[in-house]
């Protein structure tokens, strides 16, 4: 294992994509947030609905993960924000050394 995780969720909009990545950088949860736009197809209250959402992408040490989603539930708009953590079991060593001493 890498020790680095990639932790991603989405908001509503690139203003609220921005926030959150300027957030989780200012307090070293996240080396890199990635914000990508997406379109979702999703069931809620009982409705398909599609939206326009952006992605982002957070990658982060393994260690701060329960930090960073704190963080993220904390400064969401959603009632039930999408936090998926996946573990990185390898890639470029440098990167991931960056990765890990930028949120220690």
């Amino acid at each position: 294992m890498s020790g680095v995780s990639v932790v991603t969720t989405t908001v509503d909009s690139a203003e609220a994509a921005e926030s959150l990545a300027k957030g989780v950088i200012e307090a070293r949860l996240g080396a890199c947030v990635q914000i990508v736009p997406i379109r979702s197809v999703y069931r809620w209250d009982g409705e398909v609905r599609v939206d326009a959402e952006w992605q982002c992408v957070v990658k982060t040490s393994t260690i701060r993960v329960d930090d960073l989603v704190v963080h993220i539930k904390a400064h969401h708009t959603y009632d039930v924000p999408e936090v998926v953590v996946t573990p990185v079991t390898g890639g470029n060593d440098d990167y991931l050394a960056w990765v890990s001493e930028e949120t220690s």
